[in-house]
């Protein structure tokens, strides 16, 4: 094969607020890469199929973050690709994985411990990978299974519920047979939250969130993706012993946050508040959610959104929109095809 151009996504500058494209980050198809001949150094050279857009791209986008994204390289985020050449024995050509992955085309990866290989028995579309059967998922599994101690007959509040993670939550509670408020920003996505079984659904926008649990808590379970408003609305409706399960705060990405001024709630109210990374529960539930998730997309006993960009090209529009919350379900961006 001869050169092709490694077209990717770069950090120009970093963010102090939120990114702008074409200024914190740039479209670029000056690279050009030797598929067949390229020095592999024992890893493995993938073609990228699928990339995620996630909270953390814009965290360390941030100068002050240890792990921050370096000036001139591309960005990084969770992707699928498949093995054009490998001098790693794990893998094998047309192997596809799921892992980190830089914003372009093409991905020399000599470090891959990230890296693991996806058993796709039924035949399913690699976007739910990096979605409700990835990253995500595994996020609204471990968390709520590790954190939420559901009781049927009690009432869960789960805030942007029509994202990749809280859209799984919903389906988790209701499983457990819990009552589920769920909230997220416009009147499509309030839709989106009925379909899934949600029993209270409300356009944080337009509707108070404090005047919703009110009226519907108290609150036995919080699951917080956003912090803010919402977290201090729940503090005042948590029951006694209510759990908080705390896996974001998107309202304080931006690099502005407002103190909680009733966190006195907690000690009162006899509140467990639990901060986790999905990396850490990995071992306990990996192997489960990896059993159980597929087999229930595949019989459509669980159900999932995609708001998908065609074409890395498009990828920076489609952060920007992601950030501002103009999407439904998981935010994707596809590469390219098999």
């Amino acid at each position: 094969m001869a050169p092709v151009t490694n077209k990717r996504v770069i950090l120009k500058e970093y963010s102090t607020g939120l990114p702008v494209p074409g200024q914190t980050t740039t479209f670029d198809a000056s690279q050009t890469i030797d598929p067949d001949n390229v020095p592999l150094n024992g890893g493995v050279l993938l073609k990228t199929l699928v990339l995620s857009l996630e909270p953390y791209i814009l965290a360390r986008m941030k100068a002050f973050m240890p792990n921050r994204y370096q000036i001139g390289e591309s960005i990084q985020g969770c992707g699928v690709g498949v093995v054009v050449r490998t001098e790693n024995s794990a893998f094998q050509v047309g192997d596809h994985l799921h892992g980190f992955y830089p914003f372009q085309e093409y991905a020399f990866l000599h470090e891959t411990g990230s890296l693991t290989k996806i058993h796709n028995e039924f035949n399913l579309p690699w976007s739910v990978f990096v979605g409700i059967a990835g990253l995500p998922g595994q996020t609204a599994y471990f968390g709520w299974k590790e954190y939420s101690r559901a009781k049927k007959g009690e009432v869960a509040f789960v805030t942007s519920g029509a994202g990749a993670v809280g859209s799984f939550v919903i389906q988790l509670a209701k499983q457990d047979g819990m009552k589920v408020i769920a909230s997220a920003g416009s009147e499509d996505k309030v839709q989106f939250m009925k379909e899934l079984g949600a029993d209270v659904t409300f356009n944080y926008k337009t509707t108070k969130t404090s005047d919703i649990l009110a009226k519907e808590g108290p609150i036995d379970v919080y699951w917080d993706n956003v912090g803010g408003e919402s977290l201090e609305a729940a503090l005042n409706a948590a029951a006694k012993h209510a759990r908080f399960i705390e896996c974001g705060m998107i309202s304080n990405y931006g690099g502005s946050a407002e103190p909680i001024p009733n966190m006195i709630n907690v000690i009162s109210k006899e509140i467990s508040i639990n901060g986790f990374v999905v990396t850490t529960l990995s071992p306990k539930y990996l192997e489960t959610f990896e059993r159980q998730v597929p087999a229930l997309l595949a019989s459509k006993e669980l159900t999932y959104r995609e708001d998908v960009t065609m074409g890395l090209e498009n990828a920076e529009a489609a952060f920007d929109n992601f950030l501002k919350g103009a999407f439904i379900g998981k935010s994707v961006v596809i590469v390219a095809d098999e």
